[in-house]
């Protein structure tokens, strides 16, 4: 089993914890949250987004992210 933990910000007391019977399954599902957090930061922004700036911003989404086995 693997379990990910993703934070809303780096002071988030409640973050979400998910588990997953694969590493595979854990890494997509992560990495889709990510790219759907950016997105919505994209989508809302009131300046366009250039593609190093939405590089930086899913490199920070990823930061919040904890992937660990857990038996």
């Amino acid at each position: 089993m693997w379990e990910v933990t993703y934070a809303i910000d780096s002071l988030d007391p409640n973050p979400v914890v998910k588990t997953f019977d694969t590493e595979y399954e854990a890494q997509e599902w992560l990495h889709d949250e990510a790219y759907r957090r950016v997105d919505h930061m994209v989508q809302h922004s009131a300046h366009s987004v250039s593609e190093e700036e939405y590089e930086q911003w899913h490199e920070q989404e990823l930061a919040l992210a904890d992937i660990v086995r857990v038996d």
